[in-house]
Parts: C-alpha cells; sequence; structure tokens
C-alpha cells in the first residue's frame, strides 16, 4: 500500500484523497495496465461508494463496517481502465438509506453515472420518481451477504421488488445469490415483467462449474433474453486467481447463451465482508487490495471477439440502464 502523509485535518494519499485519520486505508487502484482496445462508453456495471461515516452514517443492524472508498478514488480507477461510465450499487451497510448513493450520481452527472437502489417495501411512487429523475434504475436484492438463502424468504422478497419496480419505465431488479437459489425462484424470473440482472457470474461457483444445479436454467433465462448477468467479482466465484482459469468456461458459456445479456463489473472498492452482529460488524475491516487492471485483462480471453466486448462493456449496459 502506498505511503500516506498524516496532517490535523486527515489522512491524504500522493493522490490527494482524504481520509479520516481513523480508517485503515485506501481503496485499490490498479497496479496493471489494461492491455486491449477499451471502446468508448464502456460502462463499470457493479461498484459501491462507501462515504465518510460522519456525513453518511452507516446501519445499526449492518453486517460489516468498511473503511471509505471516495468519488474521487472511483474516478481515478476508471481513468486508469478506459472506462467512461459506472454503476453505483447501493451497499447493504445503508439499509435502505440510499444518500451516499445518490449523492455520488450528483457528483459524478448523468453522462456518466446510473444507480442501483436498496429501498423499504413500503416506498411510495413519488419517492421511486425522485430515485428516477436522480439517476436510479433498479432495486437490488442481496440474497447472498445478509444470509437470505432461504427460498421461501427469497421468494417474497423477490415478490416486492417485482411489485415496486413495475411503477417505473426502465428499472429492472438486480439481485446477488446463487444458481441454488436461482432455481428455486426460477417461475418468479420467468414470469419478472422487467429484466433480472444477477451479480458475479450468477453466483456460480468456479469449482462447480456448468454442473452446479441451477446453472442450467440461469442459461436459459439469458437466452430467453429476461435476464443479465455480471462478469464481476471473480475472486468471489473462484479460488483460482489471479488468472481464474475455472471462471473461463462460464464466461464463454454465458456469451454463447446470449452475448447481449451479459456485462462486466469490478466490484470495487472490493469490501472484505466478513460478517457478522453486534461488536464484530462495528469493527472497520480494511478493503481487498485488488488488481482491477489485471483481471479487466482477462476479458478478452472471455471475449476474444472485440464485437463482443463491445456489446458486453457499451450496448448492453447503455441498454439496461438507459445511457
Amino acid at each position: 500500500m502506498e505511503s500516506t502523509s498524516t496532517s490535523t485535518t486527515g489522512t491524504y494519499s500522493p493522490e490527494g484523497f482524504m481520509r479520516n485519520p481513523t480508517a485503515l486505508g485506501f481503496a485499490a487502484q490498479p497496479s496493471t495496465e489494461v492491455t486491449f482496445d477499451v471502446p468508448r462508453g464502456a460502462c463499470d456495471c457493479l461498484t459501491h461508494i462507501f462515504g465518510d461515516a460522519a456525513e453518511f452514517p452507516m446501519a445499526a443492524g449492518r453486517t460489516y463496517t468498511p473503511q471509505p472508498a471516495l468519488v474521487p478514488e472511483i474516478q481515478a480507477l476508471h481513468k486508469a481502465l478506459h472506462v467512461d461510465r459506472v454503476i453505483i450499487v447501493h451497499p447493504t451497510i445503508y439499509g435502505t438509506d440510499n444518500a451516499c448513493t445518490l449523492d455520488a450520481l450528483d457528483k459524478l452527472g448523468p453522462t456518466v453515472a446510473r444507480g442501483i437502489a436498496v429501498v423499504d417495501p413500503n416506498i411510495s411512487l413519488a419517492e421511486l420518481d425522485r430515485m428516477h429523475a436522480a439517476g436510479m434504475r433498479g432495486v437490488r436484492i442481496n440474497l447472498e451477504t445478509v444470509g437470505l438463502t432461504d427460498p421461501e424468504i427469497a421468494r417474497k422478497r423477490f415478490r416486492i421488488a417485482m411489485e415496486q419496480v413495475a411503477k417505473l419505465a426502465g428499472w429492472h431488479i438486480q439481485v446477488y445469490t446463487r444458481p441454488s437459489i436461482i432455481e428455486a425462484i426460477h417461475d418468479l424470473l420467468v414470469e419478472c415483467p422487467v429484466p433480472v440482472a444477477f451479480d458475479h457470474f450468477g453466483g456460480t461457483k468456479g469449482e462447480a462449474g456448468m454442473a452446479e444445479s441451477g446453472f442450467a436454467l440461469l442459461l436459459q433465462l439469458l437466452r430467453s433474453g429476461k435476464a443479465y448477468v455480471k462478469l464481476s467479482g471473480p475472486y468471489l466465484v473462484s479460488t483460482q486467481g489471479p488468472s481464474f482459469p475455472d471462471l473461463v468456461p462460464l464466461a464463454k458459456a454465458f456469451i454463447a447463451a446470449n452475448p447481449e445479456r451479459v456485462m462486466w463489473g469490478t466490484n470495487w472498492p472490493h469490501p472484505h465482508a466478513v460478517h457478522g452482529k453486534g461488536p464484530a460488524a462495528m469493527e472497520i475491516t480494511p478493503l481487498r487490495q485488488v488488481d482491477d487492471g489485471r483481471i479487466f485483462n482477462l476479458l478478452p480471453q472471455w471475449a476474444p471477439d472485440p464485437a463482443v466486448r463491445q456489446a458486453i462493456l457499451v450496448d448492453n449496459p447503455a441498454r439496461l440502464y438507459g445511457f
């Protein structure tokens, strides 16, 4: 990690990013240059912003506490990766208070950023309209890191999300889950009136591969155009980093199923979500130091055809998020 200098008002990195003195460090920046031609308008479809806790308090019931990861840092990340657009996904640490994500959308601007919200089941249409005007384009359901892997709970949460997004044109549902839950709620996914985007390779584990229960149904959803999958966070589904060879056949299977329903994302700032309850959840955990340049350079292995990379990086996000 790069050295920092300390002042009476905070801690600064060499790039000038300010930190609260209690923070443990800085979000990762790429150390490997991108080695392929990134098309203009490329979009990082899965990121988070963790604001200063004094300005954006975290939810009391959160299961982890990350260090800050600020807007200037994500701008530096995308400058290094030659990426022009970004999707800010509201993290679970704030509950249904979307203030930090909305602030990031405002700072980045409508030509650059869109957001995905986490909302209360009883949210009003007026509030959803305000979020839409601010750049939100979907509702996220996290069925993985908050422990909602019970199929019946998953079905209930998904039904609520379906009712919410049906109220607004251009919105979709983003889901972080695993193939077994995709299998359990498959009927709801088929009848869903809006697209569904799955995080992190649809939760498919590299060691299980295409034999994992529910994977075939995920491919069917892609073929039918009902769902998108994000090639993001490979370290969450594979232990074979840094090259993740076990994910190559998965990525190629998604693309073969429907190249118009595949997207890419970093999962920056790579929270190391050591989940717990009570005091353990309140302890600040450092962010993973992931080389996003090196991981981005894997995309040509997953998608050798430049036209397919154009679809993954530019065309598909533009269609789904309304750029």
